[in-house]
C-alpha cells in the first residue's frame, strides 16, 4: 500500500509540475474535443463524468449540449483551472480508483488519455462501469503500443515513467474491457492528428471536428484508440 501511495502522489506532483510550466499548451485544444460528445450522442440533461479531466477541455466541448457536467482528476492544480475554465461544471479532485458517486448516477463516463496511466485499472474500470447506468455509455482514449509513435518513444528510451505512461495493443485493450464488464460498441482512430493533417492539407478550409474521419494508416499502427462501449 505504501509503495501504490508514493507512486501515486509521483503521479500528483507530475502532473501538477507539468499543468504549472506548461498549462493550457500540455493539452490539444477544446475544438479537438468535439467529436466526442458527438459520437456518444449527448443530450440535454444527460449526466456525464469525465475521469481525469485535466483542464476540462472534455467538459467545454459539451457545454453547448446543455447536459450536467462533472468531472474529477488526480491534480488540484488541474483541477483549480478547470473550475475556471468551465465554472458550471461539477469539478473536484479525486482518485479514480475510489470514485465518490452512487451506483448508476451516469449517463455517460468518458476517459480520454489516462486510463492506461492507472495503477490498478481493472478497480478504475470497476468504479467507472459502477457509477455508469444500465444503459450508460463509456469512452476511452488509449493509447496502443504497435504505434508508430509508442514505437520510437521506447526505442529512445524517453517513455514517461514519472507520470505513470503506459499502453496496450488493440487486442490486449478488448481482453481488458471484456474481462471487465464491458462490450465494445465502436473502435474510430484518434481523429486530433487526423484532423490536424487535414489543417494543413486544406489550409484549415476543410476541417470538421465533429465528423468521424479515415486514418490513413491501418489501424493496427495508429498512435491512440477512440473506444465507445457498454456495460456487457
Amino acid at each position: 500500500m505504501e509503495a501504490k501511495e508514493a507512486t501515486q502522489n509521483t503521479i500528483k506532483e507530475w502532473f501538477n509540475n507539468t499543468y504549472k510550466t506548461r498549462g493550457e499548451m500540455y493539452l490539444r485544444p477544446v475544438r479537438a474535443y468535439r467529436i466526442f460528445p458527438k459520437i456518444l450522442g449527448i443530450e440535454k440533461g444527460d449526466k456525464i463524468l469525465d475521469v481525469a479531466c485535466g483542464l476540462g477541455r472534455l467538459l467545454e466541448a459539451c457545454l453547448p449540449f446543455d447536459a450536467s457536467l462533472y468531472g474529477i482528476d488526480i491534480s488540484d492544480v488541474a483541477v483549480n483551472k478547470a473550475k475556471e475554465n468551465v465554472p458550471n461544471a461539477n469539478i473536484e479532485e479525486g482518485n479514480a480508483e475510489d470514485l465518490k458517486f452512487e451506483d448508476e448516477t451516469f449517463d455517460f463516463v468518458t476517459c480520454l488519455g489516462s486510463l492506461e496511466r492507472m495503477i490498478d485499472l481493472n478497480k478504475v474500470l470497476f468504479e467507472i462501469k459502477r457509477i455508469g447506468k444500465k444503459d450508460a455509455k463509456f469512452c476511452f482514449l488509449v493509447r496502443n503500443r504497435n504505434g508508430f509513435t509508442w514505437l520510437i518513444k521506447k526505442k529512445l528510451g524517453i517513455v514517461n515513467r514519472a507520470g505513470h505512461q503506459g499502453a496496450k495493443s488493440y487486442e490486449e485493450w478488448v481482453e481488458v474491457f471484456a474481462n471487465n464488464g464491458y462490450k465494445v460498441l465502436n473502435v474510430y482512430p484518434d481523429q486530433y492528428p487526423i484532423k490536424k493533417r487535414q489543417l494543413i492539407t486544406t489550409l484549415g478550409m476543410g476541417v470538421d471536428y465533429e465528423k468521424i474521419s479515415k486514418a490513413i494508416i491501418p489501424m493496427e499502427y495508429v498512435h491512440e484508440y477512440i473506444f465507445i462501449l457498454s456495460k456487457a
